[in-house]
């Protein structure tokens, strides 16, 4: 296939492109500035300007652009750069993969935010209903803006990303240094579900989802089973081989720090129903499995 990929330089994105070339497909990437190569062709989101011809040509478009929601504080104006890094990429990409002359899927992008901050101990497939505040808000907006290619009637796939892992970066990129120190505490009560999945399985489930022509809609990539905070801690201490006996108290976390205590003290606790039922086979179906590989 031929794939065009926007947000192909970040931790997700440079996987996937590596991934994809690996299995025999063509990648062009999408880049804002610079003298492109011949693997990549320049676009501008924020102004909608993006090369027609190429979407044309293409099989696929997989949107992955977007500010990093792991920055912090998330100001008024960062929030309004978060939403729009992903709402003008997408319409930009979608209207043109509408006018598309050809049939293209759009795999794009979107977040386990979309369920809220804390649903608790519910078990959230793809039919569960949105959660509340910011993030569940700019996720409801960022899989609206594929409104147009849909209409079109073109396939697309929102891909609801949970938390990957890997040591290049994610989740695991602060932690590793207080974990191999014997300094990772659980979180809270440590009850709190933690919707993960290895980077090599996400990119390979995207793989999956570019091919199976039966699959549109919202796509939960994680685990079959999300872990406790308790359960991540202490796998990942076994893992490296160190203690996880400190304990970060939940009205400790929310003096110390604010809104984010939120994210990290909230349970979301995705199913990726529609994975399973394609009969998408996971290499690392439980936490230790993807730990293993996020460190291998």
């Amino acid at each position: 296939m031929h794939v065009v990929v926007g947000g192909a330089s970040g931790f997700l994105g440079s996987a996937l492109v590596s991934h994809l070339r690996d299995q025999g497909h063509q990648v062009t990437r999408l880049v804002r500035s610079g003298t492109p190569g011949p693997d990549a062709s320049l676009w501008d989101p924020a102004a909608g300007r993006i090369d027609q011809v190429l979407v044309d040509r293409a099989d696929a478009v997989v949107n992955l652009s977007g500010a990093t929601i792991a920055r912090w504080p998330r100001t008024k104006s960062y929030k309004k750069q978060l939403w729009s890094s992903r709402v003008d990429s997408t319409t930009t990409i979608a209207r043109a993969v509408a006018a598309s002359s050809s049939p293209t899927v759009l795999l794009s992008g979107s977040a386990m935010g979309i369920y809220g901050a804390d649903r608790g101990q519910d078990r959230l497939t793809e039919s569960a209903g949105r959660g509340e505040g910011f993030l569940a808000d700019l996720c409801v907006a960022w899989e609206g803006a594929t409104v147009e290619a849909e209409q079109a009637g073109q396939r697309v796939v929102h891909l609801r990303t949970g938390l990957p892992l890997d040591d290049e970066g994610g989740l695991l990129g602060p932690m590793l240094l207080p974990f191999k120190l014997g300094l990772g505490p659980r979180l809270g009560n440590g009850r709190q579900r933690m919707s993960v999945m290895s980077r090599r399985d996400w990119v390979r489930a995207v793989a999956f989802l570019l091919e199976r022509e039966s699959i549109s809609g919202p796509v939960n990539l994680s685990l079959p089973e999300a872990p406790t905070n308790a359960e991540f801690t202490n796998t990942l201490g076994d893992v490296l081989g160190r203690p996880t006996v400190l304990v970060a108290p939940a009205p400790v976390l929310r003096v110390a720090l604010g809104a984010l205590s939120d994210d990290l003290l909230g349970s979301l606790r995705m199913v990726p129903r529609v994975l399973l039922d394609n009969g998408f086979v996971f290499e690392d179906a439980d936490l230790a499995s993807a730990l293993r590989s996020a460190l291998a």
